[in-house]
């Protein structure tokens, strides 16, 4: 009854093209890889407590407060990420308004409705990670989700762009597509190995001498040794599809999105390196989780690209003949 009620209201608004469906679909990748990157930026300038507590930013007050104990520049920047939150929650629910207004097919609103649903789940776990004076894990956890729905609104992108009346076409052999996948899980472990290097570095995301950040007590140079092999294992992989994709003459679709992976993995072990070397500059790590998002997104492209659905032949043949 609740959701008739939803839809007669949905029925009212203008019916979205396709198009603004996939400029709405791009909206919500951007927001959720971004507010990644904003989170680096208030950890690396240790912002995370610029706002002491949650939802208020400070007891007794939603916004910034003059009085408060942390420094103004501080609370501008968290507050700010918290700001972007909303930008996050318009996307979500302008997606879903605009594939239930269009009557798309049943996975498309499934993977619609994940994106607010992720949202509140990270406002959630946004609350537990100030409540507990930025806990490393929690903060670790914070980004894997965000990293999780890169991957999620990427593919709800291509099935966005992709027919409800099509057939399903597999454009990848089912062997290189589990070998697809298999990256995916290496990128994954990559991810959770970086969180843990950046749960025992020096960006607590606070330095207020008042308070102590619990890092984890773990040595960082072998965790950086870890995090590293496991890209070298990721882009390996990567490298062996490459080699699969074109032995069995795969499509320039597929092969195209290949390059854009494998560009921005070794472009990702490029700034890793000179972090490393340069004992990890703030601006560097907020570029090492953009190109994460990257490295996410292009990845899901890839694995999304092995199987589509197209206009039927049939459909098609027509079309081809109203050309000649």
């Amino acid at each position: 009854m609740l959701y008739r009620g939803f839809l007669s209201l949905v029925n009212r608004l203008p019916l979205p093209s396709l198009a603004v469906q996939k400029w709405i679909a791009v909206a919500v990748i951007l927001t959720q890889g971004g507010i990644a990157v904003t989170g680096a930026v208030v950890r690396v300038t240790a912002s995370g407590l610029g706002c002491t507590t949650w939802p208020q930013c400070h007891p007794g007050s939603f916004v910034p407060t003059g009085t408060a104990t942390a420094p103004w520049f501080h609370q501008a920047i968290e507050f700010g990420n918290r700001l972007l939150t909303f930008l996050v929650v318009a996307t979500a629910a302008a997606v879903v308004l605009a594939v239930t207004r269009a009557a798309r097919r049943r996975e498309v609103l499934a993977y619609a409705w994940l994106m607010p649903l992720s949202t509140v789940a990270q406002a959630v776990i946004g609350g537990i990670t100030v409540l507990t004076g930025l806990l490393w894990w929690t903060v670790a956890v914070h980004l894997l989700v965000s990293m999780a729905m890169v991957w999620l609104s990427v593919i709800l992108y291509h099935k966005i762009d992709q027919p409800d009346d099509g057939v399903e076409v597999i454009t990848v052999p089912k062997q290189l597509r589990w070998l697809t996948a298999l990256s995916g899980v290496a990128l994954a472990g990559t991810l959770v190995a970086g969180t843990m290097v950046t749960g025992a570095g020096p960006h607590a995301g606070d330095k207020n001498p008042e308070r102590t950040v619990e890092r984890l007590n773990l040595d960082i140079t072998n965790l950086v040794h870890l995090h590293a092999e496991l890209l070298v294992a990721y882009l390996a992989l990567l490298v062996g599809l490459g080699f699969g994709l074109y032995a069995v003459g795969a499509r320039a679709a597929v092969t195209l999105r290949l390059k854009v992976v494998v560009g921005v993995v070794v472009a990702q072990a490029c700034v890793g390196l000179v972090q490393f070397w340069t004992h990890v500059p703030a601006v560097l790590v907020t570029v090492h989780v953009a190109l994460a998002g990257a490295c996410t997104a292009a990845t899901a492209a890839l694995y999304a690209a092995g199987r589509v659905r197209e206009v039927a032949p049939a459909e098609r043949e027509p079309m081809k003949s109203r050309i000649r």
